[in-house]
């Protein structure tokens, strides 16, 4: 996996609260297994159960890597030790944080596929972000038509082929980043709404439905991450900046 370094720098020493900026965090699963062990203590009791039902090491393995290192993230922004975070879930299923956390509006949201991590975290802003691994082997098309609008669906149909697979998952990320901002879930259709994806183009919402006035309240930023990837961000506002961080696999917690 060849990661993309254009926009990503390195991790700082000492964390800035995200005040009028949106941090991007990315890392992969790969980690010592010393550092992912140490993880393991931040869990809650609830999140260990959640980890042990699943039926493969690799995958209990990884959900403790992406739990364990969005509870140290989040503890070195509110200066709170990991296991002392507490979250509640929307209906939909969107994560936020409860008690002590919130004297600090942190938001944040999280995405991972493949080998990837990413974790954006905003200051009272809500925030959505999603990477997808491309897959050569899926029917574009097919799956466009069954979720996409039918503004994209022409969009992407009119792209020569040998584009269409890129430009499906760049249009796929968008939408993800939007609904999981707005924290809608399953209960939004893909189709309600329409994002640009077509090569060269900027990332934004075209339309959206059945408000149109909601197109103007959200932003959408395409994300550089990895080759064989794709991904994007979608907050709520303009005028943010973007800040990208790199986490290395070292200290998990910056000891």
């Amino acid at each position: 996996m060849i990661l993309h370094t254009s926009g990503w720098n390195a991790a700082p020493r000492d964390l800035a609260w995200p005040r009028d900026e949106i941090h991007v965090w990315r890392t992969v699963f790969g980690w010592p297994d010393a550092t992912v062990a140490d993880l393991e203590p931040s869990l809650s009791d609830d999140e260990r159960q959640r980890m042990n039902r699943f039926r493969f090491a690799q995958d209990r393995r990884r959900y403790l890597v992406g739990r364990g290192l969005l509870r140290g993230l989040l503890g070195r922004y509110l200066d709170l030790e990991p296991h002392r975070l507490r979250f509640d879930y929307t209906p939909q299923g969107k994560p936020s944080l409860a008690g002590d956390s919130t004297q600090r509006a942190l938001q944040f949201n999280v995405s991972h596929s493949g080998e990837i991590l990413l974790i954006a975290v905003a200051d009272e802003r809500a925030l959505g972000v999603d990477v997808e691994q491309i897959r050569r082997d899926i029917e574009a098309e097919a799956i466009a038509m069954r979720f996409f609008s039918p503004r994209e669906r022409q969009a992407l149909a009119e792209l020569p082929v040998t584009v269409q697979v890129d430009a499906f998952f760049d249009c796929w990320t968008r939408k993800e980043a939007y609904i999981k901002a707005r924290g809608d879930g399953l209960s939004l259709p893909l189709d309600e709404f329409d994002v640009s994806f077509v090569p060269g183009e900027t990332a934004r919402l075209l339309a959206t439905r059945p408000d149109p006035a909601d197109r103007d309240r959200w932003s959408l930023t395409a994300l550089d991450v990895a080759q064989g990837y794709k991904a994007a961000l979608a907050a709520e506002g303009a005028g943010w900046a973007l800040q990208c961080w790199d986490w290395p696999v070292a200290n998990a917690l910056w000891k």
